[in-house]
């Protein structure tokens, strides 16, 4: 049957039918772990009885990293013979024959872009015939390809949660009389770094500090401008400067970057403990609008709009200043909860974010910015487009 195959495959439809569906099936994973498996299963029983796939790390020593046998139980044993089969790290740049008892073994090297990435030992009891070799070459060839594909993916992904993990606060400070609650969720598959940023941090030795801003766009440019925005926050609120000076600062210091900037709204707030709750400072750049929930269920915008930053030169920043009593919330989100979108229609349309928080009264802080996530996340079927960010603040 698989030598009336091979006849019939090096005609014409038939190997390009084969050769169509490894494609995809290489293609379809970014995975790099998973690349080795796709590999031999592809090619066993089609073009060999056995198959493995070796790999090696940054021109390092080959090691089996999958192996697969039409007939499973043989697999174990295989791999003690394989264990003692050499394979010259010379020779993963040309094809190769190599004997086994038992098996004819020919070994594909995994080159993509100029470079060895490993072996892909194809093994059968018979000789392989020409047409086999050219086709598991031309397998070979695309599945280097995927390997490193994956390979490079994997480490951009790898280095982009990296790069966002130094964006976020390094730890969560205890806040007299305060009980809060952080949510930030990246959207997609953590390719981009996200734009949406939170932070919480000591100012002075009697007040804190909270902020929650949206940088346009994703990316490195994106993370600049999140990195600038953290770090100008932290070094002038320790130095002193009120919440709506800071801003101002900030803003220049945005348009300061020239071409490179990317505007930013920004919440940004000063907390106060007070015998009877908490007194907070607050300014909203362009961002949602903070919403007060009551015990009673009440709720009530409490910041005015101002421009956001890094657009004009010429803007003053002023201070809203609420109290929050005992049980009272605070809640400050990002766009990709307002306007977390279902065919027509935003989660926040007439009023829907301050429906959501009155439905919330009595929680914790914690369970508040859960509940408002999984009402963002259940507003749509489709996944979230958008990164989010949710900050809650509630005096105890």
């Amino acid at each position: 049957m698989a030598a009336e195959w091979l006849q019939e495959s090096s005609r014409g439809p038939h190997w390009l039918g084969f050769l169509a569906d490894a494609s995809d099936l290489l293609a379809g994973t970014l995975d790099p772990d998973m690349v080795p498996a796709i590999i031999a299963q592809v090619v066993v029983p089609r073009l060999s009885s056995w198959c493995a796939v070796y790999t090696s790390d940054n021109s390092g020593p080959l090691r089996l990293t999958y192996l697969w046998h039409a007939d499973e139980a043989r697999i174990d044993g295989l791999r003690e013979q394989l264990a003692d089969m050499a394979i010259d790290a010379a020779d993963t740049r040309v094809t190769s024959m190599i004997h086994l008892p038992e098996s004819q073994v020919l070994a594909v090297p995994l080159m993509a872009r100029g470079r060895s990435l490993g072996m892909m030992c194809l093994g059968r009891p018979d000789r392989f015939p020409d047409e086999v070799i050219q086709f598991a070459e031309d397998i070979g060839r695309r599945a280097a390809l995927a390997m490193d594909n994956a390979r490079l993916y994997a480490q951009q992904a790898a280095a982009n949660r990296a790069l966002q993990r130094s964006l976020l606060p390094p730890n969560e400070p205890e806040v007299p009389g305060l009980d809060y609650g952080v949510i930030y969720e990246p959207a997609g598959e953590a390719n981009e770094v996200g734009g949406d940023f939170y932070d919480l941090f000591k100012a002075t030795d009697d007040s804190w500090r909270f902020a929650i801003g949206d940088v346009c766009g994703t990316g490195p440019e994106a993370a600049a401008v999140t990195g600038l925005a953290r770090h100008t926050l932290r070094l002038l609120a320790r130095e002193g400067y009120g919440v709506a000076a800071v801003l101002g600062r900030l803003n220049q210091a945005i348009l300061e970057e020239g071409e490179r900037a990317r505007f930013l709204t920004l919440l940004h707030g000063d907390i106060t403990p007070a015998p009877d709750g908490l007194e907070v400072r607050l300014v909203s750049a362009g961002h949602p609008e903070a919403l007060r929930l009551k015990p009673s269920g009440k709720v009530e915008a409490v910041t005015t709009p101002q421009s956001l930053l890094g657009v004009f030169h010429e803007v003053v920043f002023e201070a809203d200043t609420i109290h929050l009593d005992h049980g009272d919330v605070l809640l400050a989100v990002t766009d990709g909860v307002t306007e977390r979108r279902s065919g027509g229609r935003l989660l926040d349309d007439d009023g829907g974010l301050a429906k959501l928080l009155a439905e919330c009264a009595g929680l914790s802080a914690r369970a508040v910015a859960e509940r408002i996530r999984r009402g963002a996340a259940e507003f749509a079927a489709e996944p979230s487009a958008d990164d989010l960010a949710i900050v809650v603040l509630r005096a105890r």
